[in-house]
């Protein structure tokens, strides 16, 4: 495979060959965080993730330089870069294509988080701070707000047609011995939902942009089993019966958490078993996208979403999509 048509190889327009899948996927939805210097008391690391300059684990973030990047100021924006212009295309490079693996991934999205995007740390509407009569502070030197920084950077989308797809991908030789090192290196921690996901607005070019990511987890007095069956048969159908929706929104997934619960299980992780599911929502834009946040009708969604949510459990937060891999087309709702 030439190293530089290998990731267009498995996309429109390129590729000749599609599917469609009326029944819902097995995906790979890693929330992930990169490698920084956050103390160990500001944010989660994966004792297996997170290598110095010698490449030997780090004991603590703060304390000595990461193998990454230990600069500060462009740290966020070199990992971004790296992630997507050169951790995508090493993957994918990583599946020879006549052993088959990569014949079995039926779509690969990284998805960045866009910080100036909607988040449930700084939700709209946007407001300039003021001071008690309402007028603007005369610097902003001490006004500044608190910025409130999401768990995650990111997610690792991957589609499949059922488990025997993840097995064929991830037992590559060469993702043994070339990516899982990378990972160490550039990641901080990968959380694995392993999901079935329901599409409920099917993309008409799966290209869309921008995006909504929202994390949940259900109301204690709810199973999960009830939750995926009220979020997907109740809730679903009125975000579908806002006309903000038809208007905005260009996909809509439902991503139902089918992983493990018990600790040595595959796919298991502490955080994982947790998170119940995973909603994306796509737009054309981000003024779309608050456009839709803002309206009256999706605003009041959120009362219909705390009977089947724990409180203060949802995080959200705005993302730009990049499709790697994607051998399905058209894109259909799911059935079942």
């Amino acid at each position: 495979m030439s190293n530089i048509t290998a990731e267009r190889q498995f996309r429109s327009p390129y590729l000749q060959s599609f599917r469609s899948y009326s029944t819902p996927l097995t995906v790979l939805c890693t929330l992930l965080s990169r490698a920084d210097g956050t103390p160990l008391n500001e944010r989660r690391r994966d004792p297996n993730l997170l290598l110095d300059t010698k490449g030997e684990l780090l004991k603590d973030p703060a304390a000595a330089p990461n193998a990454f990047e230990n600069d500060a100021n462009i740290s966020f924006e070199k990992w971004t870069e790296y992630w997507r212009k050169v951790h995508g295309p090493r993957f994918i490079y990583a599946q020879p294509p006549e052993e088959g693996g990569i014949r079995q991934l039926l779509r690969y999205d990284q998805i960045h988080r866009l910080p100036a995007g909607p988040s449930s740390g700084s939700p709209l509407p946007y407001a300039a701070p003021v001071d008690a009569h309402g007028k603007l502070f005369d610097t902003v030197i001490g006004h500044i707000p608190e910025y409130r920084r999401p768990q995650w950077d990111g997610i690792a989308y991957l589609g499949f047609e059922n488990a025997d797809g993840i097995k064929a991908v991830f037992s590559q030789p060469d993702i043994a011995a070339k990516i899982m090192p990378e990972d160490q290196a550039i990641f901080r921690e990968l959380c694995p939902v392993l999901a079935k996901q329901h599409i409920i607005v099917p993309s008409a070019t799966q290209r869309d942009p921008i995006l909504l990511v929202k994390i949940v987890k259900r109301n204690a007095d709810l199973s999960r089993a009830q939750f995926h069956e009220a979020w997907l048969n109740r809730y679903a159908p009125l975000v579908l019966q806002q006309p903000a929706t038809s208007r905005y929104v260009k996909r809509y997934v439902q991503l139902h958490n089918i992983g493990p619960v018990e600790a040595g299980e595959p796919f298991f992780h502490p955080v994982a078993h947790t998170i119940d599911g995973v909603s994306i929502q796509a737009f054309d834009s981000v003024n779309d996208l608050e456009d839709y946040l803002l309206d009256p009708g999706v605003a009041r969604l959120i009362e219909e979403e705390a009977a089947l949510v724990a409180a203060d459990s949802v995080e959200y937060w705005s993302a730009v999509a990049y499709q790697v891999v994607n051998q399905i087309f058209p894109e259909i709702s799911t059935t079942s």
